[in-house]
């Protein structure tokens, strides 16, 4: 059976979110370890959940995309889980399913630029149907504004310098494309096991990129503290040596505690959004056998 484009972009999502959540990452909910009353369960139902609403069908914007994927985890999984993974998904799912000769970039671009207000409205509505953990009220563009008169670009320029994932939208998502692409794509390369490569990756972002979700618990000094012992981690070799992986479960012991305040969860929906471009722009769905045989 030959699958179309829209079938593959819908099943990449779900693998992004599966083989994300799989992986070893510290501070986060994984296979061997729940986070403060949130279930590896949870997630796989929620990775389910978003397939249908990132296969693009004529019509669908970003907005009903994004709309759709929360409402569907809300009925599925009843819990937050993943709105910042939908955030970031919905434009590249719609750009994947364009045809553009500079490649998903550019089609990303495209996307972004031509967010509207309806788009805004629609995510807005969605993120407080998820009602994240460390939303705030702000003077300009808060989700919960009533009136909305800017476009889901503008909105999330308006963020860009407390929150990592909306400075993705105003930099055609530059960590994901710049910083944790080529590092797992590299990885990959190189024969290593692609939950490895998710951990090292995800270490990687996390040391360049202080984590916003922390930054919004607690502030941009512990966000500051987090990256660095994610940047001595990679000193010592991270998932790679011996010396890394203890450094590595040292550090996951210190960001758990049982409100999850130095969970690093904007980084983990980063390397969510890396992992599907991976899938998009490096492989086909016959070759997914062939991730598993390297997991």
């Amino acid at each position: 059976m030959v699958q179309t484009k829209s079938e593959w972009i819908g099943w990449a999502a779900q693998l992004a979110c599966v083989f994300e959540v799989l992986a070893e990452k510290p501070g986060n909910v994984t296979r061997y370890r729940d986070c403060a009353n949130l279930r590896l369960e949870q997630f796989l139902v929620s990775a389910v959940a978003v397939g249908p609403a990132f296969r693009p069908e004529p019509g669908d914007s970003v907005g009903s995309m994004i709309l759709r994927a929360v409402a569907d985890t809300q009925l599925l999984a009843a819990v937050n889980t993943n709105v910042g993974i939908v955030l970031l998904l919905a434009p590249l799912a719609l750009a994947a399913s364009q045809d553009d000769a500079g490649g998903l970039r550019a089609a990303l671009g495209r996307v972004l630029r031509g967010l509207d207000q309806q788009d805004a409205r629609q995510a807005f509505a969605a993120i407080c149907q998820a009602a994240p953990q460390g939303l705030d009220a702000v003077e300009e563009g808060d989700v919960r504004t009533a009136e909305i008169r800017f476009t889901l670009l503008e909105a999330m320029a308006m963020a860009k310098d407390r929150d990592s994932l909306a400075r993705e939208y105003v930099t055609d998502f530059s960590i994901v494309f710049e910083l944790g692409l080529p590092c797992l794509t590299r990885l990959w390369a190189e024969g290593r096991r692609l939950s490895q490569a998710i951990v090292q990756t995800f270490l990687t972002i996390l040391a360049a990129v202080p984590d916003t979700d922390i930054a919004r618990k607690l502030d941009p000094q512990a966000a500051a503290a987090v990256s660095g012992q994610a940047a001595r981690v990679l000193a010592d070799g991270g998932v790679f040596s011996e010396a890394g992986r203890q450094a590595l479960a040292l550090f996951d012991d210190r960001l758990r505690d049982g409100e999850r305040r130095f969970n690093p969860g904007t980084t983990a929906d980063l390397v969510t959004a890396v992992v599907f471009v991976f899938l998009i722009t490096e492989m086909r769905a016959e070759e997914v056998p062939s991730l598993l045989a390297r997991w």
